[in-house]
């Protein structure tokens, strides 16, 4: 009896090896075991009901392709992507797609700063001209800025919160000279040339580049194994094109320098993980992180862009709208909330964590249209209706105007 039993278990074996009870033998799927999820007001949605709201919201704004990751107790519940990476190729836009993270860039960035400013290689309040061997006048970039001492006010802190006085970038202004605005410290302006001055001296320094000290600090410890600050040939067969509002292919970017500012390519699946990080209290200590994320300056201005515009408005006072050390602040009637936007051509990125459940939203997609998706997506998945996205130019659905068709090539 022992030998008909031995054999019947090889014969099942066998089969099972040749495919032939795969059906029989198969788990039930990922989807139906798991939980539903959290919202932000403690109510739960579906799967099925997530992937019906992102379907159709990127069908209204033609989004090209999009990936949405939901965090509960600071971890992902939820990861999918819908659409193309290649519409030409029917390539499909998936977790391992890599694309450029533009702006997100910056908060990957702010935090490496904050792991030198913890290790006592940075600090947040000396001026910065100060860690460079000449006087920053002599750096061609920043030769514009000769006849006005008060470079010598900037610091670290200043550079991370956006408050240095400088522009976003000089080429958006008339004459594209660098000029600081307003007396460092005193409001905020967002700027990309603050960043652009933040990494020369960091890599000053540490003697490292950017793309180095982001592989060591961060996309090595955190597993992020399709993220570099620069192109790299590996990524090639999963690189993205990003697209036009009309659908046309801007093809993808292959950065060969380090940018602060916006160069980082990476994946849903290997933002999600820092995303991750940052809600569970890794990679910094807990009171680097608390100041991280403590308020350095309110906002007053009616919108984030144009950056030097002085228009402003109390419609956010409700919600504290401030700036910490890289991302953007309020306060909402779940608590505290942090949140960064990343806008290039043919990029749109967006992702918004509340800090007592631990939760949030990632959103990024290969298309200009993607920041049409943002407030369906928040409001309607994750009952978010809180996060300040007109400030940021992006208008909630009630005042979008009707999307064209997109014209044929």
């Amino acid at each position: 009896m022992a030998v008909g039993m031995q054999q019947s278990t090889m014969r099942i074996s066998l089969l099972i090896r040749a495919g032939l009870l795969t059906l029989a033998m198969a788990p039930t799927p990922l989807a139906a075991r798991a939980p539903a999820i959290a919202r932000l007001d403690g109510s739960q949605i579906s799967r099925d009901r997530v992937d019906t709201i992102v379907t159709e919201a990127m069908k209204a704004a033609h989004v090209t392709g999009a990936g949405v990751t939901i965090f509960n107790a600071g971890q992902p519940v939820y990861m999918k992507t819908y659409g193309v990476c290649d519409a030409a190729r029917n390539l499909p836009f998936t977790s391992d797609s890599v694309v450029t993270a533009a702006s997100l860039t910056k908060t990957a960035f702010a935090v490496m700063v904050m792991q030198l400013v913890q290790d006592g290689i940075i600090d947040l309040d000396k001026p910065v001209f100060r860690y460079l061997p000449r006087p920053l006048p002599e750096y061609p970039p920043y030769r514009d800025l000769a006849a006005d001492p008060r470079y010598r006010q900037i610091t670290m802190r200043m550079l991370l919160d956006h408050t240095s006085g400088f522009p976003n970038w000089r080429r958006f202004t008339d004459d594209r000279k660098l000029r600081i605005y307003f007396p460092p410290g005193s409001r905020f302006a967002y700027s990309g040339e603050g960043i652009a001055l933040a990494q020369m001296v960091v890599e000053t320094v540490t003697g490292k580049s950017v793309d180095a000290l982001m592989h060591a600090r961060l996309f090595g410890p955190l597993g992020m194994t399709q993220t570099s600050m620069v192109w790299e040939p590996r990524f090639e067969h999963n690189l993205c094109n990003g697209y036009n509002e009309q659908g046309r292919s801007l093809g993808p970017e292959r950065r060969r320098k380090g940018d602060a500012a916006g160069s980082m390519q990476t994946t849903l699946r290997d933002y999600s993980r820092f995303v991750s990080a940052i809600l569970s209290g890794k990679l910094l200590d807990a009171r680097m992180r608390a100041l991280m994320f403590r308020p350095q300056i309110r906002i007053e201005t009616a919108h984030e862009f144009p950056s030097l515009s002085t228009d402003t408005t109390t419609e956010n006072n409700d919600i504290r709208l401030s700036y910490g050390l890289g991302w953007g602040l309020y306060f909402s009637p779940f608590g505290e909330a942090f949140f960064k936007e990343g806008h290039d051509e043919g990029w749109r990125h967006y992702v918004v964590c509340f800090e007592k459940p631990r939760s949030g939203v990632l959103i990024m997609t290969n298309s200009s249209n993607g920041e049409d998706i943002y407030s369906t997506i928040l409001e309607e998945t994750f009952a978010d209706t809180y996060t300040p996205l007109e400030w940021e130019g992006f208008k909630p659905r009630e005042k979008l105007p009707q999307t064209p068709a997109l014209r044929k090539p």
